[in-house]
């Protein structure tokens, strides 16, 4: 099992939209993240700065780089642009976190 941390960031006043729309995440979509093989992922929003800190666990054999090509991940992209800032392509920017501390 693999740790995948990150960094993303809301527009100011989004963020009870933004979880609004977590708490009716599409089952399907859920599915779908489930079978790219991401297990146990939060979310976490530090409302002084609007940045979201993202984590979840990656199977040893997970495609979630391979996300991006679905339907129904670019449709849950084209949802959340307006609340936060995005890529072109309408993916969130994403900042990579590099792990410096582990405890089991």
């Amino acid at each position: 099992m693999k740790r995948k941390a990150f960094v993303m960031h809301l527009r100011p006043g989004c963020g009870e939209e933004y979880k609004r729309r977590h708490d009716a995440i599409w089952p399907d979509l859920k599915a779908e993240l489930r079978k790219a093989g991401v297990s146990n992922y939060s979310i976490y929003l530090d409302t002084k700065t609007n940045t979201l800190f993202a984590f979840q666990c990656l199977a040893d054999d997970a495609t979630d780089d391979r996300l991006a090509e679905q339907e129904i991940v670019k449709k849950w992209w084209h949802m959340m642009r307006d609340l936060m800032d995005t890529n072109p392509d309408e993916s969130p920017v994403s900042d990579p976190l590099e792990e410096v501390f582990h405890m089991d």
